[in-house]
């Protein structure tokens, strides 16, 4: 997909919710705002000591929000985009629903996912269900489930299978790389993968 039509960036503008294609399941996206969270936990029926993830098209679009040290860069460029979600520092706290003091974060790799984080700046990325109910894999029948209306939804099929792996990234004196990587959910990349990668390039 090209340009994210107005009408759909004027939503998030307006602390609304839209639902886009990822390279796993269809997303909501709000923008990380405390009004926009609101009306995204509602939606979901989600707690809000279960924290989202932020989505945006680059690591250095993310450092808006996070401290992203080169070791990230290193880690991430190590395996296929999009397929892990880095829980970093950040700058200050943030929202309790993006993680306070710690955010995670992943890098999109669905060309329509990219150019909305591209033209509104970092967007919530979970997936676009209620809670405890299972995803859809289009992204129309997922934003019809919801009662999002059309203009809210960016059309799209997703593959489906295993989310993002969650890896922690911590500061590590014991470390040789200087930070220590911890698997908070296993996803589509697997333990060994992640082992493997940090005894190749400490």
């Amino acid at each position: 997909m090209g340009a994210i039509p107005d009408e759909t960036q004027a939503i998030l503008r307006s602390n609304g919710i839209v639902a886009y294609p990822t390279s796993t399941l269809p997303g909501l996206a709000t923008l990380p705002t405390s009004e926009a969270l609101d009306a995204l936990f509602a939606l979901k029926h989600r707690r809000a000591d279960q924290p989202v993830s932020l989505g945006v098209a680059s690591l250095q679009q993310a450092e808006l929000f996070v401290e992203v040290p080169e070791f990230a860069h290193r880690l991430l460029a190590g395996f296929e985009r999009g397929t892990l979600t880095l829980i970093l520092d950040a700058h200050e706290p943030l929202d309790q629903r993006l993680g306070g003091h710690r955010v995670a974060v992943r890098v999109f790799a669905h060309p329509t996912a990219l150019a909305l984080a591209h033209s509104v700046g970092p967007v919530t990325a979970t997936s676009a269900n209620v809670a405890g109910t299972p995803p859809l894999h289009e992204t129309e029948k997922a934003g019809l489930e919801l009662g999002l209306p059309p203009h809210a939804v960016l059309p799209g099929n997703c593959p489906g299978g295993q989310g993002s792996t969650f890896l922690s990234i911590d500061k590590s004196v014991s470390s040789p790389a200087g930070y220590s990587v911890t698997i908070m959910r296993e996803g589509v990349i697997p333990q060994s993968d992640v082992t493997s990668w940090m005894l190749k390039n400490h």
